[in-house]
């Protein structure tokens, strides 16, 4: 659901099988042959999907959170594959850019699937040569909020025309289930007792102090 990546180890890839083909441990097989200029492709993982667009010549333009180009100038360690600590930290700090990367350390070992959003999207795609120049003139930095604007955003408005992200929508739906249940309103109304009287927090600060802040910028 959040555009987090969490990178699998370097040992699960595996060595090129044929000119196009790509296999990793996990038997997961990556035919740049298939893949066309201009696609949309998904790397599914188990709390959220990450996007990108298809360059061709086994590259793939897709937006990441990165630290490290706020801290060094040096292009050959920026362009080594973003680590945990650096997208972590480009995440809180709103710092990313639209990298282009091979289709192996794009996908992470995860499957591939491609242009699954033109079954659901109401806007029809664009031509995919278009698609792809849109990709290639947003290289560089590039704003960045976990829900405003991530990498669904970057690869919706390339290939449709419309910024938007269907994982945003399904948190922020879940988000509403969770804050009007009363479940919900009890453990809250609980956790603020306790922070009073273990904390010595005065009621109008408790909470509040904690989430709010770190809520609104992380949703801004």
């Amino acid at each position: 659901m959040f555009n987090v990546f969490f990178r699998l180890p370097e040992e699960i890839w595996k060595q090129k099988i044929t000119m196009s083909t790509y296999k990793d441990e996990n038997g997961h097989c990556y035919d740049l042959a298939s893949f066309k200029r201009g696609d949309l492709l998904e790397a599914p993982r188990t709390l959220f999907t990450h996007f990108g667009i298809y360059l061709g010549d086994n590259k793939v333009a897709h937006l990441i959170p990165d630290i490290l180009p706020v801290l060094t100038k040096n292009s050959n360690r920026i362009q080594q594959m973003v680590t945990n600590d650096r997208l972590i930290m480009g995440v809180i700090s709103k710092i990313a850019s639209v990298r282009v990367d091979t289709v192996q350390d794009f996908a992470y070992g995860a499957a591939i699937l491609t242009n699954r959003m033109d079954k659901v999207c109401s806007q029809p795609p664009l031509n995919n040569e278009e698609v792809a120049r849109r990709a290639e003139k947003l290289i560089g930095s590039i704003d960045y909020s976990l829900l405003w604007n991530n990498c669904e955003h970057f690869v919706m408005y390339c290939r449709y025309g419309t910024a938007a992200s269907f994982q945003t929508i399904q948190f922020c739906e879940a988000v509403r289930t969770i804050f009007i249940s009363k479940k919900s309103v009890l453990v809250t109304a609980a956790l603020g007792l306790a922070s009073i009287f273990y904390l010595g927090l005065e009621p109008y600060t408790a909470l509040p102090t904690f989430f709010i802040p770190f809520t609104l910028w992380m949703a801004s």
